[in-house]
């Protein structure tokens, strides 16, 4: 976590943190809608892409369905069929340029961020969420408040929680989770990354990290309004 009215690190496991990198599974999402934004690829997170028929792990993907729809559901089949809109080529520029992760798609265009070809530390997902949050990435600025404003996932008088789910295998079978993104209190901005691993093939990480992500929260004051 980076508070960043105060520059204050809160770091668990430094190693981990700063030097291991894993697939950024359904986290992608971000950057995957910010360059078919830009690019025209996708114009609007209104725009709906029928469902191809295909039957996937859940069956809320089992639609059309718009970008809104897609990013809150995290939708594999949705953002591969935007991956692929994008093309090989134009997706390798921006990952070059944005310095993500491995920066490598050396597999298929639609599946890249899910099979262990390209990877991210912890430490550049938190300078990712940081940049957008204040529009300083290149793009342009229409594209990063859409994607905010999908990120944007629980909001009151108390607080706003902005956040983007992962989960996917590393090459030794084991789950992976992520969850990044930033909390809001009385107008201070706190941004968070969380990477949980299981040794249990079959770990049901979907509440796992959400559970932790938000224990941790509540534990360090949020959610009440008095940070």
């Amino acid at each position: 976590m980076w508070d960043n009215g105060q520059n204050q690190f809160t770091i668990y496991n430094l190693p981990r943190f700063r030097d291991s990198a894993y697939l950024p599974a359904s986290t992608f999402k971000v950057v995957n809608s910010l360059i078919a934004l830009h690019t025209g690829r996708i114009f609007s997170d209104t725009l709906v892409i029928p469902w191809d028929g295909q039957k996937r792990w859940l069956e809320s993907w089992n639609k059309d369905m718009n970008m809104k729809e897609a990013f809150a559901l995290s939708n594999v089949g949705y953002y591969q069929e935007v991956a692929r809109r994008i093309g090989k080529d134009t997706m390798q520029v921006w990952l070059d340029s944005l310095k993500y992760g491995t920066r490598k798609i050396t597999t298929s265009i639609d599946s890249f961020w899910l099979d262990n070809s390209l990877k991210i530390t912890a430490d550049e997902q938190l300078g990712l969420m940081k940049k957008l949050y204040f529009k300083q990435l290149t793009f342009n600025a229409r594209s990063q408040e859409i994607v905010k404003g999908l990120m944007m996932r629980e909001g009151n008088a108390n607080y706003k929680l902005s956040y983007k789910t992962g989960w996917g295998f590393l090459p030794n079978g084991n789950p992976l989770g992520w969850v990044v993104g930033w909390i809001e209190e009385n107008q201070h901005v706190y941004f968070f990354t969380m990477n949980v691993e299981s040794k249990n093939p079959k770990a049901d990480l979907i509440p796992i990290r959400m559970n932790i992500m938000k224990g941790i929260l509540k534990q360090m004051g949020f959610f009440e309004g008095k940070k």
